[in-house]
């Protein structure tokens, strides 16, 4: 049994690799594409777990970065400074994420606009400036797709390691799940991401809770957010919503 999710506001590969920029810290315009590469492809597996519709354009994107890493292994010829900058492999990548990252800022201006009407803090972003990555974050900011993704990451390689493959009847549903969510967040109407999960749980246990979490957060049940950047993600719930 496989279960699918589509988020309403689902990033693409573009914004998986804004956020891998702004989380290791790195300047845009000298991406070090080894490490953003391998890091890439390590959130890949992880989208890849849910069979999302769009996991197809994150593979061609994982393509793209392994084509640009191999041909800058190659030995490059000495055209002096201003050819082997027409020559780095990165600049059309570049251009495509600082294009793509203005595009992004208007929309979410605007949307942020109709959030404040509506006394709702907009999604946490961050601006490029001539110096690097600046920043521009609201403490309680809703939290993206890629930030779960990062810390269910972090739980999933934590948890117990299973060297002997197991063939187990599924002993999980999806409704489960979300009723577990559900009990625990009427317990208290704050909890931390990382307290739906245990860590002797099974993998389809953590894989099918993760997911309950992301329905619960496109119907309007619960909402995500940190205190600062990659801080603890806390999952609120929403009081009225059915």
């Amino acid at each position: 049994m496989s279960y699918k999710v589509k988020l309403e506001s689902f990033e693409g590969p573009l914004d998986l690799l804004l956020f891998l920029i702004k989380k290791e810290e790195v300047d845009i315009y000298n991406i070090p594409i080894a490490k953003i590469t391998q890091q890439y492809l390590e959130y890949l597996e992880i989208i890849q777990l849910f069979d999302l519709e769009a996991a197809s354009d994150f593979i061609l994107m994982a393509a793209t970065l392994m084509r640009i890493k191999a041909q800058m292994l190659l030995p490059k010829p000495d055209f002096g400074e201003e050819q082997q900058d027409i020559l780095d492999p990165r600049q059309e990548l570049v251009q495509r994420l600082l294009e793509y990252k203005r595009f992004k800022d208007v929309a979410e201006d605007l949307g942020g606009k109709e959030e404040v009407s509506a006394k709702h803090y907009g999604r946490g972003s961050f601006k490029f400036e001539e110096e690097g990555l600046g920043e521009d974050f609201q403490p309680g900011s809703e939290v993206g797709l890629f930030d779960l993704v990062a810390a269910f990451k972090v739980i999933m390689d934590q948890s117990k390691k299973i060297t002997v493959h197991r063939v187990l009847e599924m002993n999980v549903t999806l409704e489960e799940c979300i009723d577990n969510v559900r009990r625990a967040l009427s317990e208290k109407p704050e909890l931390s991401f990382r307290e739906l999960f245990t860590s002797d749980a099974d993998k389809i246990v953590l894989i099918v809770t993760f997911i309950a979490v992301l329905e619960l957060i496109k119907t309007g049940e619960v909402y995500a957010c940190q205190e600062a950047p990659f801080a603890e993600i806390m999952l609120r719930r929403i009081d009225g919503a059915e």
